[in-house]
């Protein structure tokens, strides 16, 4: 028996069917589409049929089956129906060909016997590559081959991004997007039987020419895999920019914790791209143009920008745009803006976004020692806003000199530049080709600029960061009853981790409850004791700052009559914020933390942030300096600060906790975690777990 096959050697037989030196196609019509299509990008490889029917194929020979072909081929197109696919698949991994693509449906996606049908094709496939099933396949623009059953508009290029999408009609419509973005692959992955996104993502990144990769993504299948892959590219300085279809829940059947509603499957997916450094947007041209800016600039140290116009409305619209995308427009410092006034003069009002004005337009000397200033002021990147008029072979006069300026000046500066359109229409494409020809991104549309630039940013942020951990993989889920802990033993179980929890404790009647709160002291809270019962304050099984004993006493007698305990504690004063912490259980996703505004504002607010575990100390304190509330944390119109350290530290015993309990903990929730100016305090908590 042969040994399974290692990373390496999955990876190396799916570069050898994304650049092939023979390709093998079957079927009939879409056989002789994706021979059309090899010769359209100009293959130079071996092309073989297969189709016991017919001798020829599109002028290439064809053969009856594939022992009868000239040699194992490298790559082969399968375009047959599903269970035709499954015994050439068969017969390819025999063989020893490199991969496949299976175009045929009707597997795993259908449903029904197509699962049990998608399971044999895997087998099938051994150690093959495999794209697919139920996929478009792969086009390779660097080296010229299109395994591909339809016409696309794409072209050869000597270096390009890579985009991965599982819908084929997406792939389809972006070979002819008109964005003036290169491609390098475009790859239709299907269901992913086989070969997976992260395979996908592994091999792509043993191309050099490749400067960034897209994903367009309905799941992922090995959350831990892809994990490994995205850290292996922001290492590398790749860009990886997702695109991430569909909101519907994955199955977790968690309903006892605030947290689980505020910790969805798109939180967990954002949790993902966030801890390894995969921008995240929200359609097609955003991902065409954040991958365009990667290309050209790579990933950005920050979003500090120099913005220039010759128009204030463009001006304006820059800065609402940008800023609502989170772009810093940084003000002038006096050398900066005394270089400025001695070129534009005194009418010219000097800020950034800067609107330079028509008194200097057509100077190209001047444009450009305004450029270089501008470039010069400190920032991450300069974009100038320039609308062309169409012009089919040259720019019009004037536009002509502002664009020469604008590459003359980053040739001496050598900041990241961007030209930017204010509509994506009005960059046309022999300008596009000129300005990145110099190094300059051309970019289209002021909003999907402003979301490259903050993409490219957390890209940068992110790398400059320590190194997140591995995550550890998937999370059994197993099928046995849970328990509900009740509060008095879930907190001491945190504190043992170094939670820190309110001092006091259970008391059966009123002359134990007196007992205790005239230990801890008044003020005091006493609370029912269940592990029946979730959320205390919902059904009225709380009394706060309570000063005395007779209303200790009539706080259990009103609880007594539905509950056999009550716990009493020292009331929590001094109160900055109250903080939601909560973990939860995911299969996919493992543990995942959430951070949020807490109390009875947690589902009305939703200001919250998710990380999957482990997570750093960095990555809570990053998580809370995120959240809108986080202002109540850092001293709010003179409001004293909150210990944040002590916050901290308090997350992390969280977090510690759960992970030493991954085997069996379910669901965990601190609400309120009370932040002030001396600490943080877990005032209640739920913990849920296999039994």
């Amino acid at each position: 028996m042969n040994a399974p096959a290692t990373l390496t050697d999955r990876i190396e037989r799916l570069r050898r069917l994304l650049n092939p030196r023979s390709v093998a196609v079957a079927g009939g019509e879409v056989a002789a589409e994706v021979i059309r299509q090899c010769r359209a990008v100009g293959y130079a490889g071996e092309v073989w049929a297969i189709n016991p029917h017919r001798t020829r194929i599109e002028g290439v020979p064809s053969f009856p089956n594939v022992d009868a072909l000239p040699a194992a081929p490298d790559a082969a197109f399968i375009g047959v129906r599903r269970d035709e696919t499954i015994k050439l698949v068969a017969s390819l991994a025999r063989r020893g060909a490199g991969g496949a693509v299976c175009y045929a449906s009707g597997f795993a996606e259908a449903g029904g016997d197509g699962i049990a049908l998608q399971r044999s094709l895997v087998a099938a496939a051994a150690d093959m590559a495999l794209l697919g099933p139920n996929c478009y396949g792969a086009i390779n623009y660097l080296d010229g081959c299109a395994l591909w059953p339809d016409r696309q508009g794409g072209r050869r290029v000597e270096r390009g991004v890579a985009i991965l999408t599982q819908s084929g009609n997406i792939a389809l419509n972006l070979s002819m997007q008109r964005h003036n973005l290169p491609i390098a692959y475009l790859l239709a992955i299907g269901n992913c039987a086989v070969s997976d996104v992260h395979d996908c993502i592994a091999a792509l990144l043993r191309d050099a020419r490749v400067t960034a990769i897209g994903l367009h993504l309905e799941g992922l299948n090995d959350i831990a895999a892809f994990d490994r892959v995205a850290r292996a590219a922001l290492a590398k300085g790749v860009g990886v920019v997702a695109l991430k279809a569909g909101a519907s829940e994955l199955g977790a059947e968690l309903t006892a914790s605030h947290t689980s509603s505020l910790s969805g499957p798109q939180e967990l997916y954002a949790a993902l791209f966030d801890r390894v450094g995969v921008a995240r947007v929200s359609d097609l041209a955003e991902l065409l143009e954040t991958l365009k800016l990667l290309h050209v600039c790579g990933v950005l140290a920050g979003a500090r920008v120099g913005s220039l116009s010759c128009s204030g409305g463009d001006a304006s619209l820059m800065a609402d745009i940008g800023q609502t995308h989170g772009l810093q427009f940084p003000r002038l410092d006096p050398p900066v803006a005394a270089k400025l006034a001695s070129l534009l003069g005194p009418r010219v009002p000097l800020c950034n976004p800067l609107d330079y004005q028509t008194y200097i337009w057509g100077d190209c000397d001047t444009m450009t020692a305004c450029f270089a200033a501008m470039m010069g002021a400190g920032i991450d990147v300069c974009a100038l806003v320039l609308d062309f008029p169409h012009a089919q072979e040259k720019v019009a006069e004037g536009w002509r000199e502002a664009l020469d300026a604008f590459l003359a000046a980053h040739r001496r500066a050598r900041v990241p530049a961007l030209v930017v359109s204010s509509m994506p229409e009005l960059m046309p494409a022999p300008v596009a080709e000129r300005i990145a020809a110099a190094g300059v991104a051309p970019m289209q549309g002021l909003r999907e600029t402003a979301v490259a630039i903050a993409a490219a940013a957390r890209i940068g942020a992110r790398r400059s960061a320590p190194e997140a951990a591995g995550l550890p993989g998937r999370l059994l889920m197993p099928r046995a009853s849970t328990e509900m802990l009740d509060e008095l033993a879930a907190k001491e179980a945190l504190r043992r981790f170094g939670v820190r929890v309110p001092a006091g404790g259970p008391a059966r009647d009123a002359d134990e409850a007196v007992a205790v709160a005239e230990t801890v002291g008044y003020p005091v809270v006493v609370k029912a004791l269940s592990a029946e019962l979730a959320h205390k304050s919902d059904v009225g099984a709380v009394r706060l700052n309570l000063t005395g004993a007779t209303q200790v006493r009539e706080a259990v007698a009103a609880l007594s009559a539905r509950f056999a305990n009550v716990l009493v504690e020292k009331m929590i004063s001094g109160a900055l914020l109250e903080l939601i912490v909560g973990v939860t259980r995911n299969e996919q996703f493992g543990l995942a933390l959430t951070i949020g505004a807490g109390g009875i504002w947690v589902e009305l607010l939703s200001d919250a942030a998710t990380l999957l575990l482990p997570a750093t100390r960095a990555d809570i304190e990053r998580a809370l300096r995120g959240l809108r509330c986080f202002a109540l944390l850092d001293g709010y119109r003179g409001r004293p600060r909150a210990d944040l350290p002590a916050v901290v530290d308090a997350i992390a015993a969280v977090a510690a906790f759960a992970e030493a309990n991954a085997d069996r903990l379910v669901e965990l929730d601190v609400n309120p975690l009370i932040a002030t100016p001396q600490g943080a305090t877990a005032v209640d908590a739920l913990v849920r777990w296999f039994v």
